[in-house]
């Protein structure tokens, strides 16, 4: 373990430990003493089981062996969070911990919002800890003198690894860390997490595949944290449910579960639009908690959510309707229960903002689930199911994102030079770039040193000069604006909402604000505001004096359901079937899926249901999967590629997590074996790249990847005398202009490639959705000829209505219309025949 100092070292945190009114978990002493062993590794604990004090102790307990605490030691830790909002509190929480034990070291952050003049001092000389973002680490090494600055480093701890694990953040966080290990042989690694399935590639991602097995630690804390699950649920529901029909209905319900709850309670939603819509509808029913609820999500100026976010902390808030804004790392002690609007999508995502209740030692964590749709309630008594069972998402690591390499080459040109050979076996060393091979690394630096073979004429893409004494950057214009451009988030094109005495609210979509004219009114960070002009990406508002439900939509609020949530679902489905209905929402939702049984059927894991009918719209296919939002928009899309091959038709393909439909102008198949052969996975790629728009797709794409990797300039940041930020129009513009010179004169260019792998990967979950067909191979396909609309089909067709540009109002009397209508005459149907293919 170590010497008898460095057990006085951890004698001194046991003493620590009790004096507080706690004893360590098992967890927290096999984490130090793996520490000071050398080790490197990965804690894997619940949600406010004390995490943080795990990885930090043990360079605490070596600093009281080792360092004179009569200075403040030079940098010995580097701590990387993927929040700079978390930054703050980490630096507290580490200081006065150190302080109480003695240990005389000084914890700074820095972050984008540390002021330029903490950032020069601590260019001369790092503070002992330094909680940063893998962006601003990545810059402190875009400096010639970092690996002199950073040379007495001994541990690196990566914060809430599950959120960077499979995002170029990442990757980026990977290629930072293999440059330290370079520099540092010695140097130990860890990372926290808290919900995740694959830990063992976690952990290999983390320290690199060739590290020692005999140095590293996989620590996993054998806590049984209480999480209480629990539904607020309507008194009854429709059988013809719709995409959020049950909305605010369920409103004096939360506002009683908040005014019951002692402390705080944090409403979660899974989108930004809705979090406006929730704080709006809570302070209309309740104006006298005006000052007590707050909302926060990301959109919000970063002074607004600091300030919600002290509130919380000194337990001055009733409640914070928020996003996934909230949901990593900051403890809020005053926080007694969660609610969830909405399906959490996901088994991960449900236990980490459970977590964010109860988040102290031996405290329960309390969530109840506000379903938003009647399915919903299927999808809560899942989700807890599988938590139960342990059944948590993967995330999966990236494999060799150039565009991001390509970004690290220059941050590395930048920060002293490097050589070729030398740098490329450091690359390798990381899980992320293993398996690069020699031609494509031979890409990459000459499209660095020369920008490829279609940019060479234009000196601004040679950005790296090869010299005997090693590659280095061009010139110090060219480092200076590529630092500007260090990171991977690709944030959405944004306009800054300013108020008219210039106090910043946030940002709002570009594509938004443009509908808008001057005068007209919209929902913003909890007020209504009324469109006074824009000028330079900025919307200049005022407080309106009427009300208006218009509230901005942010891209990318629809969440699918994951691949363990889905399958979850398909079980409770499964138990239904055969007349098992436990639990409240199976008990309140079992009149529908009665009816479903009726007028066709709930399938069992084994089947896939087709339910066929005809309508004034054309014919109708609703096909159930089962496999989440984004697969079935590849296998609906796949399909009516398909058809369209076999005859000329107009097609429509409308989709949800738990089916698609498929509208022709032309009769379908009936047969199920004519279904099976659609559905087939055999040329699946092919199909699918003909049958998307998959150019325009990879064209959006190839915008981001640009940006990475430089090709791109988004502006300085605030502004520079004499510029402007850019706005999505130019920057797509400049993005379009690269595509298509790639295209026409360098068609294997392999930022192409890229966004295209991207494309498929993450917008048509190929893999997923190559499963999900596999899958249907081994089924017996179901078609069921249907004279009505089923409860599974109906919330499909409500969308499909919702695509014919009918405005909100006119969409939902129609839909209440039809819904009405159906429950009116599914009593007198009886249940219609169905086919196999054995049939």
């Amino acid at each position: 373990m170590g010497s008898t100092r460095a057990q006085i070292g951890l004698d001194a945190i046991e003493r620590w430990f009790t004096h507080r009114g706690h004893e360590p978990f098992d967890f927290q002493r096999e984490a130090w003493e793996a520490y000071l062993d050398g080790r490197s590794g990965l804690i894997h604990a619940p949600t406010g089981t004390g995490k943080s004090m795990a990885a930090w102790l043990g360079p605490v307990a070596e600093a009281l062996e080792s360092d004179n605490q009569s200075d403040p030691a030079p940098v010995r830790v580097l701590w990387l969070t993927p929040m700079r909002a978390l930054a703050s509190d980490t630096v507290r929480a580490l200081a006065e911990s150190a302080r109480d034990l003695g240990v005389a070291w000084t914890v700074e952050k820095r972050t984008g919002d540390t002021p330029s003049s903490a950032k020069a001092r601590q260019r001369k000389r790092l503070p002992s800890a330094l909680v940063t973002t893998p962006e601003s680490l990545s810059l402190l090494l875009s400096y010639a003198d970092s690996r002199k600055l950073l040379s007495t480093l001994r541990c690196v701890v990566v914060d809430e690894w599950h959120e960077l694990l499979s995002t170029k953040r990442g990757t980026q966080t990977e290629l930072a860390l293999a440059r330290l290990r370079a520099w540092i042989p010695e140097l130990r690694t860890w990372g926290l997490s808290a919900t995740i399935g694959n830990l063992d590639s976690a952990l290999e991602a983390l320290i690199g595949p060739g590290a020692d097995p005999e140095r590293t630690s996989l620590i996993s804390a054998d806590i049984e944290k209480p999480i209480e699950i629990t539904s607020i649920l309507p008194r009854s529901i429709e059988r013809f449910p719709w995409s959020g029909h049950l909305g605010l209905a369920l409103l004096d319900e939360a506002i009683e579960a908040v005014e019951e709850c002692a402390g705080t309670t944090l409403m979660f939603t899974n989108t930004r639009s809705q979090t406006e819509l929730w704080f709006k509808a809570i302070i209309g029913a309740r104006p006298d908690w005006v000052g007590r609820v707050a909302v926060h999500h990301g959109s919000l100026d970063r002074d607004l959510r600091g300030g919600v976010e002290q509130l919380l902390k000194r337990g001055d808030l009733k409640c914070v309707v928020c996003t996934s804004s909230l949901d990593l790392g900051v403890d809020f002690q005053p926080v007694d229960q969660v609610i969830q609007v909405g399906s959490p999508k996901g088994v991960a995502r449900l236990l980490q903002r459970a977590g964010r209740s109860g988040h102290q030692p031996g405290a329960v964590s309390r969530a109840l689930c506000l379903p938003t749709l009647a399915f919903e309630m299927i999808e809560v008594a899942a989700a807890s199911d599988a938590a139960a069972r342990g059944e948590i998402e993967d995330r999966l690591p990236l494999a060799k994102p150039l565009d991001v390499l390509v970004q690290h080459l220059v941050t590395i040109a930048s920060g002293g030079g490097f050589d070729p050979r030398a740098l490329l076996a450091e690359i390798r060393s990381s899980a992320a770039y293993a398996g690069l091979t020699d031609e494509e690394w031979e890409w990459c630096l000459d499209f660095v040193v020369r920008g490829g073979p279609t940019l060479n004429a234009y000196p601004q893409f040679a950005r790296v000069h090869p010299g005997e004494a090693g590659w280095s950057v061009a010139s110090p214009a060219i480092a200076r604006t590529h630092r500007l451009s260090i990171g991977t988030i690709s944030s959405d094109m944004s306009m800054t909402v300013r108020m008219q005495n210039g106090a910043s609210l946030g940002t709002i979509e570009e594509s938004f604000i443009a509908r808008l004219n001057p005068g007209e009114r919209f929902v913003f960070a909890g007020r209504v505001l009324e469109l006074v002009r824009v000028r330079d990406m900025t919307a200049h508002a005022k407080r309106a004096t009427r009300k208006s439900n218009n509230v901005p939509k942010w891209a990318g609020g629809r969440s699918p359901l994951s691949s363990e949530l889905a399958h979850a679902v398909r079980r409770r489905l499964s138990d239904a079937s055969e007349g098992a209905f436990d639990g409240p929402e199976l008990e309140l939702i079992r009149p529908l899926l009665e009816l479903q049984a009726t007028l066709s059927i709930v399938p069992s894991p084994g089947q896939l249901l087709i339910e066929m009918t005809s309508g004034t719209e054309g014919h109708h296919a609703f096909v159930f999967p089962f496999e989440g939002r984004l697969v079935h928009e590849g296998v609906g899309a796949l399909l009516a590629h398909r058809l369209a091959g076999e005859s000329a038709r107009s097609l429509a393909v409308t989709v949800n997590d738990y089916g698609f439909e498929i509208l022709s102008s032309e009769a379908l198949p009936t047969e199920a074996a004519a279904w099976r052969g659609l559905l087939s996975a055999e040329s699946l790629l092919a199909d699918l790249l003909d049958c998307l728009n998959s150019t325009e797709l990879t064209r959006r794409r190839f915008r981001d990847v640009a940006r990475v990797a430089g090709l791109l300039f988004p502006g300085y940041p605030g502004g520079k005398p004499g510029s402007t930020s850019k706005s999505a129009r130019q920057l797509q513009a400049s993005s379009n202009l690269f595509f298509e010179v790639f295209s026409e004169f360098d068609p294997e260019n392999r930022l192409l490639e890229q966004a295209k792998r991207e494309v498929l990967a993450e917008q048509l979950e190929v893999s997923r959705l190559r499963t999900a067909l596999e899958k249907i191979d081994e089924q017996e396909i179901v078609v069921v000829p249907a004279d009505q609309l089923t409860p599974f089909a109906f919330p499909i067709w409500a969308e499909s209505l919702r695509t014919q540009h009918v405005s909100s109002e006119r969409w939902s009397d129609r839909v209440r219309s039809m819904a009405l209508k159906m429950e009116r005459s599914a009593d007198k149907r009886r249940k219609p025949a169905r086919t196999t293919e054995t049939q």
